[in-house]
């Protein structure tokens, strides 16, 4: 797979309304298409229900996740009550097109939705990935720092990777089995209804861990439950202290959006609307551990 460039940038949009929200098909700047979808904040304020101003959170799904799985929904709902949200599917996902390359060419789908929130008026936008998708807000906001359309706000990733290549869980190897063996694809493509390329990176992309020194002064928040079977707890603590972040480390919380409910979303809901900072300026490292 070849690698994502950091100089890739323009985007275009075809949307239209459908029940429960405006849906769109977004080009990304490779020609993938993605599917997404956007909702108005549900909380009654004025500068938020429209199209245009206030706050908008851009949610990006784990691996086998998409638009309309419901705890990408029950994500959005929860997020809904305090901002506008933008979901979609990743390349190889859904009804989108392309074929996953498991978190390397998915920032340009994430910078494609970053980039309609921000068409559609909305003065901040901010990020939140979970597992995969936590992977990819991180070299997001790495790769787009400064970038007037599809920079973010405020960054957190949930449930994410430090490293590439992890096999250190019983998931984690049954997941490369998916990813690196024909068979496993063909189970990923009919079983999880999720497309997977079948080529190696090249070359291997930024990590997680490598891209959160550059994100700052943009906000960060890496969250973890101390019961994820994919990655144990010294992932979020590495990425955590390779720059400045807030931790929070979940008493009996498991993996990725599957795993959190609606209090933790509404914590993430809040600490994404409120953790903006102006331009230039820091943000000291907080570490909580609930």
């Amino acid at each position: 797979m070849r690698s994502v460039s950091e100089g890739q940038a323009r985007r275009s949009s075809v949307s239209d309304r459908s029940p429960g929200g405006r849906r769109a098909v977004l080009r990304t700047a490779d020609g993938v298409s993605v599917e997404a979808v956007y909702a108005s904040c549900t909380a009654g304020f004025a500068e938020d229900r429209g199209p245009a101003g206030g706050t908008a959170i851009v949610v990006a799904h784990g691996f086998t996740g998409s638009v309309d799985r419901p705890a990408v929904r029950r994500a959005a709902r929860v997020f809904a009550q305090r901002a506008a949200v933008v979901t979609f599917s990743f390349r190889g996902h859904g009804r989108s097109g392309g074929r996953s390359t498991v978190g390397d060419r998915e920032v340009l789908d994430l910078a494609a939705a970053v980039e309609w929130a921000r068409s559609l008026g909305h003065s901040k936008v901010v990020t939140v990935g979970f597992s995969m998708g936590g992977s990819v807000v991180l070299r997001h906001a790495a790769l787009h720092r400064g970038r007037t359309e599809a920079r973010t706000d405020a960054v957190a990733a949930v449930s994410a990777p430090a490293r590439w290549y992890y096999r250190g869980t019983a998931p984690m190897r049954r997941l490369h089995w998916v990813v690196t063996r024909p068979a496993g694809r063909l189970v990923g493509r009919y079983g999880f209804r999720t497309r997977i390329h079948d080529r190696d990176w090249d070359p291997v992309p930024l990590s997680p861990v490598e891209s959160v020194p550059l994100i700052a002064p943009t906000p960060l928040l890496v969250v973890h439950g101390d019961r994820d079977p994919y990655f144990p707890l010294d992932h979020p603590r590495t990425l955590a202290a390779a720059g400045p972040a807030e931790l929070w480390l979940e008493p009996g919380m498991g993996h990725a959006e599957n795993a959190a409910d609606e209090a933790l979303l509404g914590r993430l809901g809040d600490w994404l609307v409120n953790a903006a900072v102006p331009p230039g300026a820091g943000r000291p490292e907080e570490v909580r551990e609930a």
